[in-house]
C-alpha cells in the first residue's frame, strides 16, 4: 500500500492525510545521522572545502536551493564562509555531457573535473538509486570525499554508499521531497546558529 491508496472526497481531507504522512516521515529520521551530516558540513565549511550537491527533477530544485541557504545564509553572522556548488544547476555542462557521453555521467564528470580532497558531496534522490547519483557517490567515496545522501523509498544504492544517509521512510515523492527540503533548511540553520552568539540569535529571524 502506498499513499494515497484511496480517492479523497475533498482537498481538505487530503491535506490532513498528507501532513500526517509528512509527520510520520520526519519521525522516521535517524537523528544521529542528521547530527553526523551537520558535523561533516561544519568541518568542510570551516576548512574552506567545497560542498557539491546534486539531484534530479524535484531533487535538483532542492540541490539548487541548498546553494542559497548554505552558501549565503550560513555565513550571515558567523565566521564561516561556505563554498557550495549545485551540479544540477550547470545546464550547459549537463546537456553537453548527456549529449556527448551519457546522462549517467552528468554529475560524476563534473566532480572529476572540479572536486578534490577536503570537499564533500550531498546527493538528493527519493529512490536513492538514480544511476547518475550512484556514480557520483561512488566516485566521491573512492576519492576520499565524505558523502551525505538524502533518500526515501527503500534507500537504493546511494544509501549504502553514504557516510551519513538521511533516510525518509515514505513512499510518496512529494512527502519525501518535502522532508528532504526541510533537512536542507535544518542543516543550514543548525550550522549557522551553532556559530552565532546567543544574543545575536535572539535578534535574528531564521
Amino acid at each position: 500500500m502506498t499513499f494515497p491508496d484511496e480517492k479523497f472526497a475533498d482537498a481538505g481531507s487530503y491535506t490532513g492525510a498528507y501532513f500526517a504522512q509528512i509527520n510520520a516521515a520526519a519521525a522516521s529520521l535517524d537523528m544521529d545521522k542528521v547530527a553526523q551530516a551537520a558535523q561533516i558540513l561544519t568541518k568542510i565549511y570551516a576548512s574552506g572545502g567545497m560542498v557539491y550537491a546534486c539531484g534530479n527533477g524535484g531533487s535538483a530544485a532542492i540541490s539548487n536551493h541548498l546553494v542559497c541557504d548554505h552558501c549565503k545564509l550560513v555565513q550571515t553572522d558567523t565566521d564561516l564562509t561556505p563554498r557550495v556548488v549545485s551540479l544540477s544547476a550547470t545546464v550547459e555542462m549537463i546537456t553537453a555531457i548527456a549529449n556527448d557521453i551519457s546522462y549517467d555521467e552528468v554529475f560524476v564528470y563534473q566532480l572529476q573535473t572540479m572536486a578534490k580532497p577536503g570537499d564533500a558531496l550531498i546527493t538528493i534522490s527519493s529512490s536513492g538509486d538514480s544511476e547518475n547519483i550512484v556514480r557520483a557517490a561512488l566516485w566521491a567515496k573512492e576519492n576520499g570525499l565524505p558523502v551525505i545522501s538524502m533518500t526515501g523509498f527503500s534507500g537504493g544504492r546511494s544509501a549504502n554508499i553514504a557516510d551519513a544517509n538521511l533516510h525518509v521512510t515514505a513512499d510518496n515523492y512529494g512527502v519525501i521531497e518535502d522532508v528532504h527540503q526541510s533537512l536542507m533548511h535544518i542543516l543550514a540553520q543548525y550550522v549557522r546558529q551553532a556559530h552565532m552568539g546567543e544574543e545575536v540569535i535572539q535578534q535574528r529571524k531564521f
